[in-house]
């Protein structure tokens, strides 16, 4: 009988792989995945190629075309090839997510290189993430499956709420931790869940087994937004590849500011005067840092992303031991624990 594991006794019992074990199992198909690229780029016209090569080779991780095809096997054990265009797909969906997100925040720097919409500019960066968009969905279609253009449609809507409802609380101090976990869920974690229930759809897995790997995605999703939010603070502008404590500067306070003034709401009007100057003019950045550390806000925070991430891993309680189900237990203890 299969049993649930927390994150200590994955690494106790020696079951914890590598970053490099767990792109192993899937390296071949990752190389279909990059091919699946290729082949809709070079469909394109020239000024979108050139455009669309410059942010699929900007140096993302892959991570949400691994789910895909981690699943895929989780369930048969073998390589899909729906899962390899599925994971293009995912792919192509998130970086249209990153295209947008640049030019409604005013980015300038994406993972160290100098933003599309600074690059080209907006107008043509806009109209990159809607063909990023069209040939994901372009490409969903030849799956001929409703359920993948299900999940894929509702993800969507609410990735697109969840940035709506973001702007519309920029700048705001009073966000509460339940407003930041919606956006969180809406913005980042149902992307990672759509890419775990996508690879169990092509995979034909039983409704028992979608569910868990939704719930799993879905958890994992959550952990690792929230380890973003402590790595605005903790991080380095290298390692982030862009500006550090950029969250607040925006606008947006996240869970360990919101924490934070939960305990200390005497630190609110500095936190304000941050957003309003968008900057560290009047306010430093180590004071704010002091802060959340003094505190407890950050600690705080990274418990939160662990409970998360304990989640996700008991949510593949139902599947056999397998190398599979050993690589996806293993990445929500890298979540919790990566620094970049």
């Amino acid at each position: 009988m299969s049993t649930t594991l927390s994150l200590d006794e994955i690494e106790a019992q020696d079951q914890v792989m590598s970053p490099v074990e767990i792109f192993s199992l899937i390296k071949d198909d990752l190389i279909g995945v990059e091919q699946e690229f290729g082949k809709q780029v070079d469909d394109a016209s020239p000024i979108v190629a050139a455009i669309v090569k410059y942010l699929l080779e900007s140096g993302g991780k892959r991570v949400r075309p691994a789910l895909v095809l981690l699943a895929s096997k989780l369930v048969c054990g073998a390589t899909v090839p729906a899962a390899i265009r599925m994971g293009a797909v995912m792919e192509m969906l998130h970086s249209a997510t990153l295209v947008h997100d640049d030019i409604i925040d005013e980015a300038c720097v994406r993972r160290g290189r100098t933003s599309a919409n600074v690059k080209w500019g907006s107008n043509v960066s806009v109209l990159i993430g809607d063909w990023l968009y069209m040939t994901a969905f372009d490409s969903s279609l030849r799956e001929r499956s409703f359920a993948i253009l299900e999940t894929l449609t509702s993800m969507t809507r609410l990735m697109v709420e969840g940035e709506v409802l973001q702007l519309s609380l920029i700048g705001n101090s009073h966000i509460s931790e339940v407003e930041h976990l919606e956006i969180v869920r809406r913005k980042t974690a149902y992307m990672f869940r759509a890419c775990a229930e996508i690879g169990a759809l092509v995979a034909d897995a039983s409704h028992e087994q979608r569910r868990a790997l939704a719930h799993y995605g879905l958890s994992a999703g959550i952990a690792f937004q929230l380890v973003d939010d402590v790595l605005d603070f903790v991080s380095t502008e290298d390692k982030l590849g862009k500006p550090v404590a950029n969250d607040l500067r925006e606008g947006k306070l996240t869970l360990p500011l919101i924490y934070l003034l939960q305990q200390h709401p005497e630190y609110r009007p500095q936190l304000e005067t941050v957003m309003q100057e968008r900057g560290f003019a009047s306010v430093s950045r180590e004071a704010v840092l002091e802060w959340i550390k003094q505190h407890g806000a950050l600690e705080r925070a990274r418990n939160e992303a662990r409970r998360y991430a304990e989640e996700a891993t008991d949510a593949l309680s139902i599947f056999p031991p397998s190398e599979y189900r050993q690589a996806l237990l293993s990445i929500p203890r890298f979540i919790i624990e990566r620094d970049m």
